[in-house]
């Protein structure tokens, strides 16, 4: 390589007597950065040999790194839709307000008096009693049978096994309330003033 380097660089300087001083000069300087490319080249490939590591070393970090769960995450490039960029508002200050947009707390519209509206006296209703130890309620049409259940021990004092509703024609929610064994639906109807 030496050889063919140094031979080149004589035909250079033996031509300069022919050729014009410039052209050769531009020529022999083409040659010399051609020659500092493959030496670099040649150092980069050495240090690349010299440098590779173990494969066995190698093994032992990536399953490591695979233990300690830092595997590489790829984060997703954000996608911008307009030409102008707008610096991120980022400041969010403490809500300090000098009143309380809200003067009471709101009422529990739905409470035990708005559920149960009225007891049904109707004859059917009487033979529910009488039959199947059951009482007949009017309710408001948002209360479940949980509320329900719920607000007749707390209006009166009786335990539910189990409700029953339905919407009547006229738009109003019916519950059949049955009673455990333990309550008598004729004293109750009596307590409440339904009979």
């Amino acid at each position: 390589m030496k050889l063919s380097i140094k031979s080149e660089w004589c035909n250079a300087i033996h031509a300069k007597k022919r050729i014009g001083s410039s052209l050769v000069l531009c020529y022999s300087l083409f040659i010399l950065s051609n020659c500092c490319l493959f030496i670099n080249f040649l150092s980069n490939v050495l240090v690349a040999t010299s440098k590779k590591p173990d494969d066995k070393v190698q093994a032992e970090k990536v399953a490591k790194a695979v233990k300690l769960g830092s595997t590489l995450k790829k984060k997703g490039k954000k996608i911008r839709t307009s030409v102008t960029f707008h610096r991120p508002k980022t400041l969010t200050k403490p809500r300090n307000p000098k009143y309380p947009r809200i003067s009471a707390p709101p009422r529990n519209k739905l409470d035990h008096y708005q559920i149960l509206k009225y007891p049904l006296t109707t004859e059917s209703a009487m033979k529910k009693i009488e039959d199947n130890n059951t009482l007949v309620f009017i309710v408001d049409l948002r209360a479940d049978k949980k509320k329900i259940k719920a607000a007749v021990k707390k209006m009166y004092d009786i335990q539910a096994k189990k409700v029953n509703t339905l919407i009547r024609p006229d738009g109003t929610k019916k519950a059949y309330v049955r009673l455990t064994p333990d309550y008598d639906a004729l004293d109750v109807a009596n307590k409440i003033g339904i009979i």
